[in-house]
């Protein structure tokens, strides 16, 4: 069930964030075509850029020899 929750809220923020590229470009440029390319692509490339700066924190934190201990801290001192 929490899948399917993370879902609908990844398509739920997409969908604001193509409206929001989409809507500023707009008004930047008063082109419907532009602001629709700009509103397609935007996205998709800042999903690509989060996806890989996840990928690099993750990689660091596997190096780290402290990384565990810093998990384990951070949950005893953020609960």
């Amino acid at each position: 069930m929490e899948h399917r929750r993370d879902i609908a809220k990844t398509l739920s923020f997409a969908t604001l964030h193509f409206g929001v590229a989409f809507l500023v470009a707009f008004a930047l440029t008063g082109s419907v075509t532009i602001a629709t390319s700009i509103g397609l692509i935007e996205p998709l490339a800042n999903t690509l850029a989060f996806y890989l700066h996840e990928r690099a924190w993750r990689r660091f934190g596997e190096r780290r020899p402290d990384a565990q201990r810093g998990s384990a801290l951070y949950n005893r001192v953020g609960t």
